[in-house]
């Protein structure tokens, strides 16, 4: 049986985002986001009350400070008391995990959309996803940019700015564009 374009993208295959079933998703996530992004001077136990209405799965005094965008939400899972400021933005096309405890600052982008390195492929309309997955007690600074497929290990910081286009090492701190473990034997 031919598995939906839904299904395909849930599985981290090639689908085409235009499949009306996906657009209904879309929708009704925009209006989750618009609601939940009106918000902003609500308390956090209402904040938790909207997420755990759309997300994936949002752990006991986690907040999300809004305004918030992503692309569906029931792909994004976070621990326990994870902190996400203002203006992130998280295209979850598959999943994203985020750990307990993890600190994530404003304006951090998570990226598991991904598209073909083939031009026809692209021009047909091709996209794919590659998941996202943060550990326990990571600390992402503001500006921070996740690509698709990246794993950030427990107790790692990622600085203000950094894109991050490979894994992280569990406790290691990474900086720059692309981001690098920091030398800690450097002086500033």
């Amino acid at each position: 049986m031919m598995r939906s374009q839904k299904e395909k993208m849930l599985a981290g295959e090639f689908y085409n985002a235009a499949d009306p079933e996906i657009q209904a998703d879309l929708l009704a996530t925009g209006a989750w986001l618009k609601r939940y992004n009106d918000t902003l001077g609500q308390t956090t136990e209402h904040w938790h009350e909207l997420l755990s209405e759309r997300l994936g799965e949002v752990g006991r005094g986690t907040v999300i400070r809004p305004p918030f965008f992503c692309d569906y939400g029931f792909n994004i899972r976070i621990g326990a008391n994870a902190y996400i400021n203002f203006n992130c933005v998280i295209l979850d096309v598959v999943e994203v995990k985020i750990g307990q405890g993890t600190a994530i600052g404003p304006a951090v982008q998570i990226y598991t959309a991904d598209h073909p390195h083939d031009a026809e492929q692209r021009q047909a309309g091709l996209q794919v996803g590659r998941p996202v997955r943060i550990g326990r007690r990571v600390w992402i600074g503001g500006g921070a940019i996740i690509l698709p497929g990246v794993t950030i290990g427990d107790n790692a910081v990622v600085g203000a700015g950094s894109v991050v286009t490979r894994d992280v090492p569990a406790g290691a701190k990474v900086v720059g564009i692309p981001a690098r473990v920091a030398n800690p034997h450097k002086q500033a």
